[in-house]
């Protein structure tokens, strides 16, 4: 052991090793990724800093919400929706979904566990990977307990939606009424006969606002920068399985041009509400700049009759008022920051190029699922499920190769073959483990002698 003599607190105590991929994130991503391992024999260990399996759709978001693809589009590997599920299913249907989809492939994460730190030990060859437990997973007793895990492959399942941005603006702490981020809101019956300003305009700001109107609330959007808002369907069809149809055959700019021109013959000219179209086409924008297109649910039809009022962007906030770029002065009640989500990856994973500053692989889809050193990442293609998906399975085949490869080595070195393979794939298969079980029963000896 003296070439881990500069590693002294690899074993110890607290210290796990995992029989093969360690998954942080319990949400769709990451039960997709397990789901694909048992495909393959593989065997595992998910983390997860809530207390349930996607916490995103079960906490933050609000009650309304529906799938905005078809469900086809939505699905994870190996189990189709429920035939009697609409074809945009709820929040609640999604969710039933997904319990469903852990109890059936037996995925169990360990719940309330975050993960403070990984990085790969070059001497060791393996990522560790330091965790917090919070108290309700110790008896019930409000403890932090510091955990580590040593294991081969660590698969960054944390999403692009890892937690939402506050943007900083001027005069916000003079306000004084209720300031909240879209992940808090739920209904629009608290808000009933209240001016809510609303800012941002993508589909959580548009369905904000329309739930808003429903709950007979005065909802102002603030719409900073140019936007896509194309209709949910067109003709009976879905908007997205439209384009996914077209772009077998035709180019991206030029589908484009087709739901453009199908979104001006359905929606009209939405410039005269406010609402001016980027110079990139929806599908090219999303590819490059991850920037998902509005479909269109009702909120347009408000805007028109008025009921939705869109201003510029905001100068300043004062108290109870909000100043507008263009001068205009509005009173509020409550502010809603839909302001979106990011990555939080790089607050956590160290000594990597992996990722680039926004949080997000710097390969783009499809090759950035796989980096060095074992390392993979699901759920950061910008396309949603469907893209997570098929990550999942890209990676479980990837691992599982190689977990069958090592299987046989393990299998051919207990014989007279064993002098024929690498002994750094011999270590890492026998030598590790057995290291990790001879400690703890040593431990477990000791503890009991004392």
């Amino acid at each position: 052991m003296a070439h881990l003599s500069d590693h002294d607190d690899l074993f110890t105590p607290k210290c796990k090793w995992v029989n093969g991929p360690l998954i942080v994130g319990a949400g769709p991503s990451g039960l997709a990724v397990g789901a694909c391992l048992k495909e393959h024999g593989v065997p595992f260990v998910i983390l997860e800093r809530s207390d349930c399996i996607a916490s995103l759709w079960q906490k933050h978001t609000y009650d309304r919400l529906k799938l905005h693809l078809p469900k086809q589009f939505c699905q994870l590997p190996k189990l189709p929706f429920p035939d009697d599920f609409p074809e945009y299913p709820s929040k609640k249907q999604f969710i039933d979904y997904l319990e469903s989809y852990a109890k059936i492939f037996e995925l169990n994460p360990q719940f309330n566990e975050t993960v403070q730190s990984a990085r790969y030990d070059e001497t060791a060859s393996m990522w560790r990977v330091r965790t917090v437990v919070s108290g309700s997973r110790i008896a019930g007793r409000n403890t932090e307990v510091e955990e580590e895990y040593i294991c081969q492959w660590l698969v960054v399942a944390t999403g692009e939606n890892s937690e939402c941005v506050k943007p900083e603006v001027e005069g916000l702490e003079e306000f004084g009424g209720q300031i909240i981020h879209a992940c808090d809101y739920k209904s629009g019956e608290a808000y009933r006969g209240k001016q809510v300003l609303v800012v941002g305009c993508g589909n959580s700001g548009m369905e904000l606002c329309l739930d808003l109107c429903h709950h007979n609330a005065f909802p102002t959007m603030v719409i900073r920068d140019s936007v896509h808002v194309l209709p949910r369907e067109v003709l009976g069809k879905s908007t997205f399985e439209l384009a996914v149809s077209l772009m077998k055959w035709l180019p991206i700019w030029l589908t484009d041009r087709i739901l453009l021109a199908l979104s001006w013959m359905i929606l009209g000219d939405i410039k005269k509400y406010g609402l001016k179209r980027p110079s990139e086409g929806p599908l090219e924008l999303k590819n490059t700049q991850g920037k998902t297109p509005v479909l269109d649910i009702g909120a347009l039809g408000k805007i028109r009759s008025g009921e939705i009022k869109v201003v510029p962007g905001i100068k300043r906030f004062s108290h109870g008022r909000v100043e507008l770029v263009d001068g205009r002065v509005l009173d509020v009640d409550s502010v809603i920051m839909a302001t979106g989500y990011r990555s939080n990856v790089l607050s956590w994973l160290q000594g990597t190029d992996f990722f680039s500053k926004d949080g997000f692989p710097k390969e783009p889809f499809p090759n950035g699922w796989k980096g060095k050193s074992g390392l993979y990442a699901v759920g950061f293609t910008r396309r949603g499920l469907s893209g997570a998906s098929l990550d999942a399975v890209r990676i479980a085949e990837d691992i599982g190769r190689v977990w069958q490869s090592r299987q046989s080595i393990s299998l051919l070195a207990m014989g007279d073959a064993a002098h024929k393979y690498d002994e750094k794939i011999l270590i890492s298969c026998l030598f590790v483990p057995w290291c990790f079980a001879l400690y703890n029963s040593v431990t477990v000896s000791e503890k009991r002698e004392r």
